[in-house]
């Protein structure tokens, strides 16, 4: 991995902690596996591998919520370091989310070294808030937590890509086709039903359980098709928006 390619995926994931684009919009993208999955996979060349790395990433971070804003683990760093893994040795989607995993627990006290980095400027922030000066106030609330952010998460992401990344990989295709890389790919293939089974205990609706088994089967039936996730997305869509038509209609009635 190039010192550009190591430094912009580190870039990339200060922003996103640092909840650079807003706090809905990047609130989403910290969560979501694939959008750093995606932006890996530009940056690294190779967007197919990222994405469905990411999409099997996103399998188990579905259903988990974060109380007082911290996630179990932290989906956005464990794509930044999983995907480039996966990308440069190989891996199959399954043992790279079994690599996840502990990545991002480990991105979860990270995240809480960034939020204790935030409380030093509040000092400066009141002293701004009580004087009303607006440019001073935006500089402390915009520039200074994305500062905090990019020194607490830059150095490392860029470490652990720059000098970690070739190494494990060069590790990982020394121990490919083993017993270690069938352990991982059982995990982590269990760790995404386990994902999907926390998304339905939330989702809580047990009249909406048919639609689960409705997407289940169909995929099975209709994997000679060859029908992409995209189009599945599209169709799924368009069943939401009959559903919630009817349920109109019927309330009106």
């Amino acid at each position: 991995m190039t010192v550009f390619q190591a430094l912009a995926i580190a870039i990339w994931v200060s922003l996103v902690q640092g909840r650079f684009w807003g706090g809905a919009i990047t609130l989403h993208w910290r969560f979501s596996p694939l959008i750093t999955s995606l932006v890996c996979g530009i940056v690294l060349g190779d967007i197919p591998t990222a994405v469905i790395t990411g999409a099997t990433i996103q399998l188990i971070t579905m259903g988990q919520v974060a109380p007082g804003g911290q996630m179990p683990t932290e989906p956005n760093i464990a794509a930044a370091i999983a995907v480039p893994l996966t990308i440069m040795s190989g891996l199959s989607p399954e043992a790279a989310v079994a690599v996840a995993v502990p990545v991002g627990i480990l991105g979860g006290y990270l995240y809480q070294l960034k939020q204790f980095g935030n409380s030093f400027p509040l000092r400066y922030l009141e002293k701004v808030a009580y004087s009303g000066d607006e440019r001073k106030l935006t500089f402390a609330t915009f520039v200074v937590p994305q500062f905090v952010s990019l020194l607490v998460h830059g150095p490392i992401i860029f470490i652990a890509l720059y000098f970690g990344a070739d190494i494990v990989a060069g590790y990982v295709q020394g121990l490919e086709g083993g017993t270690f890389f069938h352990v991982l790919e059982t995990v982590g293939g269990a760790l995404g039903a386990v994902g999907i089974a926390l998304l339905l205990r939330i989702i809580g609706r047990k009249e909406y359980i048919w639609f689960f088994f409705i997407a289940y089967f169909l995929r099975f039936m209709l994997a000679p098709l060859g029908i992409s996730t995209v189009t599945w997305a599209v169709i799924g869509v368009l069943i939401a928006g009959v559903y919630a038509l009817i349920v109109t209609e019927a309330k009106k009635a």
